[in-house]
């Protein structure tokens, strides 16, 4: 049975087109596959646990990386989209 974090490639394929592109450009690493963060977030809303005991050892990249990118996705209207979007189907 799949975990309620894990994203199947059916439900990627329509998240993935509503996500912000990364700025081309800037400093600093390589960004952390959105999937991965996306797991990340999902992660921490099910289970409650604070974002900066997300143990690296899932994958999902660091706490505060996971943060950031739903800070951003926020920003961005990413989840208004996202429900619409489902709701609709």
């Amino acid at each position: 049975m799949a975990k309620p974090w894990e994203i199947d490639e059916g439900l990627w394929a329509r998240i993935a087109a509503l996500l912000p592109e990364h700025r081309p450009g800037s400093r600093g690493p390589v960004p952390l596959d959105d999937r991965k963060c996306l797991q990340g977030v999902l992660f921490v809303l099910y289970t409650g646990i604070n974002w900066k005991h997300l143990p690296p050892e899932l994958g999902f990249g660091s706490g505060i990386t996971c943060w950031r990118r739903f800070r951003r996705w926020c920003e961005a209207g990413v989840w208004d989209r996202l429900h619409r979007r489902l709701l609709s189907e």
